[in-house]
């Protein structure tokens, strides 16, 4: 499937003719495309800060200011508990900037002078995202760095440990195709600037990122439990051995599960939509 979603829908000459190309052709235009994203990006080292910046706040803000007052049903530090939640968050504010970009190149007439080129049109979005899925990690490398210096640690060995940020890597690339979406369908800078906002400040607080899911009102709980966020929170939290929500809930018990099961629906869904209306002129 994922073969078939990359390869189809070559660009072409005004004549409409197309290119051959195979998996080889496909990963050198891929690699142009994120060099040239790349260059871009280095011309903005800001762009790293502004993805560390709202978890770094959450992290200072509440876990360390308020990990004294702050306590968990089941107990354990505070401190370590919030740092899942604030790595994870990372994923979420990628969103934005990607979403951004994609529709200011679609706005641009960048994406019309790519489609006229003989190149797979997948190229030119999995370039892009896999771009930003380097500047996600550097932005994750900061608040990894600042958990260590408010008092994080891993409570289990090395292969759990890269396991758990493997993890929250696979969760980057997946939101930052949830950006491509909301550009591909929204295309408004404007509408996408105050969109997402809510992804990044809204959804950790509807999850156990910073909140035990026990310890909130009833009608919010069941949100906060089947909330995706909160399973890659609590997979990291049991990779890392760091203290987690209790509860006798499903996602809870089973987080990989969720994970894989929510994470694969949501990427298939964003990837396919997304290709689909990139490759349709005016769409």
């Amino acid at each position: 499937m994922t073969t078939a979603l990359i390869d189809s829908g070559r660009g072409g000459g005004p004549h409409g003719t197309r290119a051959a190309g195979g998996p080889r052709a496909l990963l050198t235009e891929v690699l142009a495309v994120t060099g040239r994203r790349l260059r871009h990006l280095r011309r903005a080292p800001g762009r790293v800060v502004g993805v560390a910046l709202s978890p770094l706040v959450s992290m200072v803000m509440l876990g360390y200011l308020f990990r004294d007052a702050i306590q968990l049903p089941a107990g354990g530090s505070y401190g370590e508990y919030v740092f899942a939640g604030g790595a994870v968050q990372v994923a979420l504010a990628c969103v934005g900037p990607t979403a951004v970009s994609v529709a200011l190149d679609l706005k641009g007439g960048l994406v019309d002078r790519f489609r006229s080129l003989p190149i797979s049109r997948s190229s030119v979005l999995l370039g892009h995202t896999l771009a930003d899925l380097l500047v996600g990690l550097l932005g994750l490398a900061v608040v990894t760095g600042a958990g260590l210096l408010l008092g994080w640690r891993s409570r289990t060995g090395l292969l759990p440990t890269l396991a758990a940020f493997g993890l929250i890597a696979l969760f980057v690339y997946v939101m930052l195709w949830l950006g491509v979406l909301l550009a591909t369908t929204l295309r408004n800078v404007e509408t996408i600037s105050v969109v997402t906002p809510f992804i990044v400040v809204v959804l950790p607080f509807l999850s156990n990122a910073f909140l035990a899911p026990e310890s909130m009102p009833g009608p919010i709980r069941p949100l906060a439990e089947w909330n995706p966020v909160s399973a890659v929170i609590a997979a990291c939290r049991d990779l890392w051995g760091n203290p987690a929500a209790a509860g006798g809930s499903f996602p809870t018990e089973h987080p990989l599960t969720v994970v894989a099961v929510t994470l694969g629906a949501l990427f298939t869904a964003c990837a396919v939509v997304s290709l689909r209306r990139y490759r349709t002129p005016g769409s």
